[in-house]
Formats: structure tokens, C-alpha cells, sequence
């Protein structure tokens, strides 16, 4: 009788400690995880790197224990049911991705705990909570990147939207529950977005206009340069022309130490149209003695500029030359 008590005692304890373990609840909470990629210079074509910072904070173990905590991000919004991560202006998308690591190298996912899966899961912490109740706390990064090669991208103010971090927790006395079976409690942040600036923008090069040799200035001599422009993609443009270092007011000219030659600039082959020094796109009209006007592609595209010298009295001889500006309004 006396054995048979005292085994009864032990099992009555065994219940009553467990019965402490669980009556003490544990909670967790996250902290938001917003990034901010900042502006972006899509046409230069390469990714953009930022990181944030969140914290993980559990309480609630009387006799002390270990959390595990399996903190996730999700696809989030939009994804268009694509499987990527997709920042959206409008009908607009832009492709960014989070990792674990700072060489962006493994991506940070979901096991999909109180939120949609995306990826091989997440990252797994243990805290380990001090006796009395007190909390335990840590900080976490991820690292985020804005892919290259988006050069197409439309100008736009782009936002990712999610409620990740969103973290499955639950508390263990000496085997660590396993991420990928048990979800435990979930929490989350609430909100966490990521934001991205893509501004208009254009690119510009030239190259030379040459009108070559001539003997005498008897008859048109012509010549053809090239502007390049590269603009953000349905970005409009203008491009103007000034009138040189040597105009006499609005004829241009070339220079060679004191004498000077005369010269026009066209926007068409046929020489017709004058490029004057117009660069607002709101009095630009295209081909009409003004200047010309795009829509950006993302790609280079190529304009002529005409040029012709006209027959004139010949000075002496020389390099003639002018220098010309060219302005591009977005």
C-alpha cells in the first residue's frame, strides 16, 4: 500500500508540472519590415540592394523555456499568379526578391504557416525565455534586391504589399518542433510594404556632323550627324538644338580664327524644316521648323540632324567648326 501511494504521487506531480508548463501561455510578436529601394535608375539596367530590420519578441514561460519560432515571408501582392516577387504601380510590375543572406543567395519564404507558402520555407530561431516570465527578443535581417535587367520598366511609383513577416511559434522543453510539420501559433506584422521610384529619365550622345572638304562655297554642301536618345519607356521627349558657340543671332556658324561660315540645321533629309533652338515639348511641334518629338522605348533611338552650308562668299582656308548643344526635355 505504501509503494502503491508513493507511485501515485509521482504521477500526480508529473500531471501537475505539466499542467504548469501549459497553463503559462506563450506569445509572440514580430515588428514590421518595410524596405525602401529608393529611386531607381532603370535605364542604367542593374539591381538595387537594401535591407530592413524586424525583431521577434516572446514572453509568457513562469518556469523559463525555449521558443521556436519559424519566421516566413509570402509571395505577397500583386504576383498575378506568377512565382516571383512583384512590386506594382498600377497594371505596372517590377521584379525584387528577399534573402536571408546578404550575398542573395537564398531566398526567404514560407512554409506557408497562417499565410500562402512561397518557396522552401523560411528561417527557424529558438528563444530561449528567462525564468519568471521575462521575454526574450531578436533582431533579424533581410536583405532585399530589385533585379537588373528591368530596363523596360515604366516610370512609377511601385510598392510590394504583405503582411510578413508572419511567424509560427510554439514553446518546447527539449526537442525543437521541426518548421516544415508544425506551425504551432502564428502571428504577424500587420504590414510590411516595399517601395520603389522609377523616375523618367533620358540618355543622350551624339555623333559629329561633318561637312568634309571644299575648295570653294559655290554650292549646298551636306552633311548628316546623329543624336541618340534613350528615354524611359513611354516617357515623351523633345529634342532642341541651341545655336552654336558663333551665332550671328539666330544663323549658326563655324569659325576658323576670325572668319566664319554659315550654316542651317534640319529636322528632314529634304533640308526643309529648320532645327531652331525650341526645347519645350509643349511648343515643339515635330517637323515643323521647330524640333523633334519622341516617346522613350527604353532602347536607343536614333535621330538625324541635317545639316547644309549654303552657297556664300568662300573665306580663307581652314578648320571650321562649331560647337552645338543638344537638349532633351522629359
Amino acid at each position: 500500500m505504501v509503494i502503491g501511494s508513493k507511485r501515485t504521487l509521482v504521477f500526480a506531480l508529473l500531471l501537475q508540472f505539466a499542467a504548469s508548463f501549459s497553463a503559462h501561455a506563450q506569445s509572440c510578436s514580430v515588428t514590421s519590415a518595410s524596405g525602401n529601394y529608393g529611386s531607381v535608375d532603370i535605364l542604367a539596367g542593374g539591381a538595387v540592394d537594401t535591407t530592413s530590420t524586424f525583431s521577434v519578441t516572446c514572453s509568457g514561460c513562469a518556469l523559463g523555456c525555449t521558443v521556436n519560432a519559424c519566421v516566413q515571408f509570402n509571395q505577397g501582392a500583386p504576383n498575378s499568379g506568377s512565382s516571383v516577387r512583384s512590386l506594382g504601380s498600377g497594371a505596372n510590375t517590377a521584379i525584387h526578391e528577399l534573402y536571408t543572406d546578404s550575398g542573395r543567395t537564398q531566398v526567404w519564404g514560407s512554409w506557408g504557416y497562417g499565410t500562402t507558402a512561397y518557396g522552401s520555407g523560411g528561417v527557424s530561431i529558438n528563444l530561449s525565455l528567462p525564468l519568471l516570465g521575462g521575454p526574450a527578443q531578436q533582431t533579424l535581417t533581410v536583405y532585399g534586391r530589385f533585379l537588373a535587367n528591368q530596363q523596360a520598366t515604366i516610370p512609377g511609383t511601385y510598392v510590394w504589399s504583405t503582411t510578413s513577416p508572419v511567424v509560427a511559434y510554439a514553446a518546447y522543453l527539449l526537442t525543437s518542433p521541426n518548421c516544415s510539420s508544425n506551425p504551432g501559433t502564428t502571428t504577424n506584422a500587420g504590414s510590411s510594404p516595399w517601395t520603389a521610384t522609377i523616375a523618367g529619365n533620358c540618355i543622350v550622345s551624339t555623333t559629329p556632323l561633318n561637312f568634309g572638304s571644299a575648295s570653294l562655297l559655290t554650292s549646298n554642301i551636306d552633311g548628316v550627324g546623329t543624336i541618340s536618345v534613350k528615354c524611359t519607356n513611354t516617357t515623351p521627349y523633345s529634342i532642341g538644338l541651341d545655336n552654336g558657340l558663333h551665332a550671328s543671332g539666330s544663323q549658326r556658324r563655324m569659325q576658323a580664327s576670325s572668319s566664319f561660315i554659315n550654316y542651317n540645321l534640319y529636322t528632314d533629309a529634304a533640308r526643309t524644316s529648320a532645327w531652331t533652338s525650341t526645347t519645350s515639348a509643349t511648343t515643339c511641334t515635330s517637323g515643323a521648323n521647330t524640333c523633334v518629338l519622341g516617346t522613350g522605348t527604353a532602347l536607343n533611338q536614333n535621330v538625324s540632324v541635317y545639316g547644309r552650308v549654303l552657297p556664300q562668299t568662300s573665306p580663307p582656308a581652314g578648320t571650321y567648326a562649331d560647337t552645338i548643344v543638344v537638349t532633351v526635355t522629359f
